[in-house]
């Protein structure tokens, strides 16, 4: 089966869920700059999650590109992946709304831990439907990168509890990792 579909379809899913967290920035009433300040907590975590959202778009985006063809069961965990990100919206939405409050912001957290596990789901299954010598299975390796960010997210979920302000330092610190698209991908590609 042709991969256009799915990248396309999933493009479209992705630019929904960044629209979907865009329209939860409600203008506020009132042309001071104070009445700004309220909406602080839910900008901050419509960034993040933007930001996340756009790593995901990229990381899918070169994922595919080493990609021939998908199969049934990889369109499922593709949906997988899209599901958990469709969350992302109404994470960030009840976390912003109550000021990185602890349950929200470990909700938060369970919601990106099972974005990353449809993420390596997927890759997994992309890999083995390529084969063990194709350019994503060279690419992708042992995932270091993918296993640090599960043990991160799965810790500041834990964190979330204890200090709220820590666990956003850990989704933050994923965010960095992961910010410049996985270059792994764009060696093997460009090696042929």
């Amino acid at each position: 089966m042709h991969k256009g579909r799915l990248e396309a379809f999933s493009d479209g899913v992705i630019a929904i869920i960044i629209t979907i967290m865009v329209l939860e920035l409600k203008a506020p009433h009132g042309t001071d700059y104070a009445t700004l300040a309220p909406l602080v907590p839910v900008f901050l975590s419509y960034v993040l999650s933007f930001i996340f959202v756009g790593i995901y778009w990229n990381n899918h985006h070169h994922m595919m590109q080493a990609v021939r063809a998908v199969t049934g069961p990889i369109l499922w965990a593709n949906m997988h992946l899209l599901f958990w990100l469709s969350l992302v919206p109404f994470a960030t939405a009840w976390m912003g709304e109550n000021h990185f409050a602890a349950r929200p912001v470990a909700f938060y957290g369970a919601v990106l831990f099972l974005c990353a596990v449809a993420f390596v789901l997927l890759s997994t299954l992309l890999a083995r439907h390529e084969g063990a010598d194709s350019k994503l299975a060279r690419a992708m390796g042992s995932d270091v990168k993918g296993k640090i960010s599960l043990a991160i997210y799965a810790a500041a979920v834990v964190v979330a509890f204890l200090s709220p302000p820590a666990a956003m330092g850990l989704y933050v610190l994923v965010a960095v990792i992961w910010f410049v698209p996985d270059r792994r991908i764009e060696r093997v590609l460009e090696a042929g």
